[in-house]
């Protein structure tokens, strides 16, 4: 390792810990004026909104990456121009691309830092400010915990749909369920008004059981109320209401899987699944375009370069959510939609960084 190498590590590190403080800072206060209200109406412990913005430090630190990252590289190496440190590497023959090497090996490392950050941290500390919200606020998710609509649940041998799932009654509403023998050969179909969860199993009211006969056709049998031992129990019927940052890309991935298997749409979770992956790398190309907007400027100095700084971070912010929307509406694939802003701005990144002056 050598002494340039050391020395610009020692900076880039020191600058980003400093920009990472004042953006946090920043956020945290703004969340605490936004939320404190909430908990002061129903009257919440007064620990309940520190703990709540404790656990949501792991998360802000994470999406304050990217920012602090190209604020941080700005600043350093437009003061090294300032201080005439640029001229003298120049001058003893290394290019732009030798001395900003050591900045972006440190930024491919902070990109794996913060993937499994994000991923053995992140959802812990993101679930249990979601928890503490829930608890002690109660006024967002119950709808999604607590009930869905139009539910397909498929069984080892066996497939239930289900108009309306009320978890707090523990309450099936309009069901139909579908019974089949080990050659997918329909033998059994019930279908019913309501199921209701007592005493571990399911009694199933006003409704009529198709059974298959030994010959063709069918046996038809209405009925009043019977009782269902099925393996499903009401937590089944149940998708908690979780958001992206309280799994991890593979908790994410499962779950999306799920989703499928059920017959449901996963864009939405797929889309932020590869957005798990895609993220840590926007540290990678903040730090190749941070490099020449600082090196590429002659007048306006530091604070005009970490102007076009934010200037970037805003137009990269724009382009992801662009891309993410037409993700979701299935204009774009799931991958492309979370790549898409990184594969424009690497591109930029490295065309800014082959026509920096050497």
């Amino acid at each position: 390792m050598g002494i340039l190498a050391r020395y610009l590590w020692k900076e880039f590190f020191k600058l980003l810990a400093i920009c990472q403080l004042i953006f946090m800072a920043i956020y945290m206060v703004v969340e605490f004026v936004q939320k404190i209200d909430n908990f002061m109406e129903v009257h919440a412990p007064r620990g309940a909104i520190f703990a709540y913005i404790f656990y949501k430090i792991p998360y802000l630190a994470v999406q304050m990456v990217p920012a602090a990252t190209l604020i941080s590289v700005v600043v350093m190496f437009s003061l090294m121009r300032k201080r005439n440190e640029i001229t003298a590497l120049k001058a003893s023959g290394m290019s732009i691309f030798r001395i900003s090497l050591p900045v972006i090996f440190a930024s491919v490392c902070l990109a794996v830092a913060v993937f499994l950050f994000s991923e053995l941290v992140v959802p812990y500390a993101s679930s249990k400010s979601q928890a503490i919200w829930k608890s002690k606020v109660g006024r967002q998710g119950q709808a999604q915990t607590y009930s869905r609509d139009r539910i397909w649940i498929k069984g080892p041998n066996s497939i239930y749909w289900v108009r309306h799932f009320d978890g707090r009654r523990m309450v099936m509403e309009d069901l139909t369920l579908y019974f089949f023998d080990d050659s997918f050969h329909l033998i059994k179909r019930i279908q019913a008004k309501r199921a209701v969860w007592a005493k571990d199993r399911w009694r199933v009211e006003d409704g009529v059981i198709q059974v298959a006969l030994d010959g063709d056709g069918y046996n038809f049998t209405k009925f009043r109320e019977i009782d269902l031992n099925l393996p499903e129990r009401p937590k089944a019927f149940l998708i908690p209401a979780k958001k992206p940052e309280e799994m991890s890309y593979w908790q994410l991935k499962r779950f999306a899987k799920r989703i499928q298997v059920e017959g449901y749409d996963a864009t939405r979770y797929l889309v932020d699944m590869n957005i798990k992956l895609a993220f840590p790398v926007i540290s990678l190309i903040m730090v190749l375009i941070g490099i020449p907007i600082s090196l590429a400027l002659r007048k306006g100095g530091t604070p005009l370069a970490v102007t076009l700084g934010i200037g970037a971070c805003f137009l990269y912010l724009l382009n992801l959510g662009i891309a993410r929307s037409l993700g979701l509406s299935g204009i774009l694939p799931p991958a492309l939609a979370a790549w898409l802003a990184n594969l424009i701005f690497l591109l930029l990144g490295i065309y800014l960084m082959m026509h920096v002056e050497t």
